[in-house]
């Protein structure tokens, strides 16, 4: 072994510690108590009650599938703008889109609950111009509307990064051949900017289909996703601790299998980050 080689294993060894810690022990953890009952004995039922949840499931992975198309068709215009705009505004811009993220996820879940309530600032403006209240808050759409707000900046982000890096003397010979901006933006810049959309639809989908509390909060009891079912089983005790473990492993599957999909996409330098 030669000395860089070494110096690089001793600069890395503490993300392996950190990742021991706080990534494969707690994932084995959530396994060992997937497939055991309350006595520590191996048992498959835990799994088999899995199917007694598939409505909350499939209504999850639909949402977060709404959420991050939406959160696709507004970013991608917005991160263009973004990069095609000057050093200065772009730092503006950035800002703004960041300045929401300073704030705690939960104050900003209550704020839309006060927007949308049924005496929130949205139907006050409504009956005042003499029309009926709107049915907002307790709604999908309402849950739909708490996961792209919370996690738009999430697909900005690595969609104006890849976009920054785009070589601009491809642009310009684009142009030079006689392309208009559609046609620049069509078969230059989006096939070169598909690493960034990869990463950030990984990064809104992830946490997008395993959200509870926003669902809680805007979707009442008439929107129960996966990621209430899971709390609330751990919330029951350790009697309903086996079967929330399972839940939780499932889910973490289905993770890995879109995190697995997704970066096939990704290119041979790593630009996809998830």
């Amino acid at each position: 072994m030669n000395r860089s080689s070494f110096r690089t294993r001793i600069a890395g060894s503490p993300y392996l510690v950190w990742a021991a810690l706080f990534i494969l022990v707690p994932l084995g953890m959530v396994a060992y108590y997937s497939f055991t009952d309350q006595s520590g004995r191996f048992t498959l039922d835990n799994m088999a009650r899995i199917s007694d949840y598939t409505g909350p499931f499939l209504l999850s992975i639909w949402l977060g599938l709404l959420a991050t198309v939406i959160c696709l068709i507004i970013a991608y215009p917005l991160a263009y703008l973004i990069a095609n705009s000057g050093e200065k505004r772009q730092r503006t811009m950035m800002l703004l889109m960041m300045l929401p993220m300073w704030m705690n996820f939960l104050l900003r879940t209550y704020s839309w609950m006060t927007i949308l309530g049924d005496n929130g600032l949205i139907n006050t403006l409504v009956t005042a111009i003499g029309l009926d209240p709107l049915k907002l808050i307790n709604t999908r759409g309402a849950v739909v509307l708490g996961m792209v707000y919370d996690f738009l900046p999430y697909m900005v982000l690595p969609i104006y990064t890849i976009m920054l890096k785009i070589d601009r003397s491809l642009v310009e010979a684009a142009q030079d051949l006689g392309a208009g901006r559609l046609n620049v933006v069509k078969n230059v810049i989006f096939p070169l900017s598909v690493p960034g959309i990869v990463s950030g639809v990984t990064m809104v989908f992830v946490p997008s289909v395993s959200t509870f509390y926003i669902s809680q909060k805007l979707g009442g009891t008439g929107t129960l996703l996966i990621g209430d079912i899971i709390e609330q089983q751990f919330q029951l005790g350790e009697t309903s601790l086996h079967v929330g473990a399972s839940l939780s492993f499932v889910l973490m599957i289905l993770i890995f299998v879109c995190l697995t999909v997704m970066n096939r996409f990704s290119d041979s330098d790593g630009s996809v980050l998830v």
